[in-house]
């Protein structure tokens, strides 16, 4: 079984992966991680020097080798990993998707300086910015994070609590 976790940048993927792939003992695969490892570079500076055409095409490759693996696996992918091309099609044939739903409210306030330096199209927004950028952003997605098995709306659920959800869902409990 493969779960791959969706939803927009600072949503909560990869800290939730890492529960998930706790709790049921699969290995855990974050996407932006693997792609600055294997390219020797930030995602924003692969943004910066590369293009964002170029990232997205190795983004796609590892969506490709994770879905071709025999291995289960917990996999956060990038906030905009679900738009590109197929993507959500190839990673819907291969295993669970799961979208994790928060408002653009929710996510500025998850926001660390630190986070927002790191992603590249939130670097220079001030706060006020920020919500309106991610709220147009998030719209323009929608239609794709929807298409997800499961949509787990996040707000006021605990990370224990969303676990429960995704595993009980998984196993055809709810």
């Amino acid at each position: 079984m493969k779960i791959f976790l969706i939803g927009y940048m600072g949503c909560g993927k990869t800290s939730l992966g890492r529960k998930l792939a706790h709790a049921t003992g699969l290995r855990f695969v974050d996407m932006d991680a693997a792609i600055e490892e294997r390219e020797g570079a930030s995602i924003a500076d692969i943004f910066r020097y590369e293009g964002e055409e170029y990232f997205r095409s190795r983004e796609r490759r590892l969506i490709d080798e994770l879905a071709e693996s025999e291995e289960d696996m917990i996999v956060s992918t990038g906030g905009g990993a679900p738009v590109w091309r197929d993507n959500m099609e190839r990673m819907n044939e291969a295993g669970v998707t799961v979208y994790l739903r928060r408002t653009p409210e929710q996510i500025a306030s998850r926001l660390s300086p630190h986070g927002r330096r790191k992603r590249p199209k939130l670097r220079d927004l001030d706060d006020e910015e920020l919500i309106a950028f991610m709220t147009a952003n998030m719209a323009e997605r929608e239609p794709f994070y929807s298409r997800a098995r499961l949509c787990v709306d996040c707000a006021e659920r605990s990370d224990a609590e969303l676990i429960e959800t995704v595993l009980s869902t998984i196993r055809g409990d709810e």
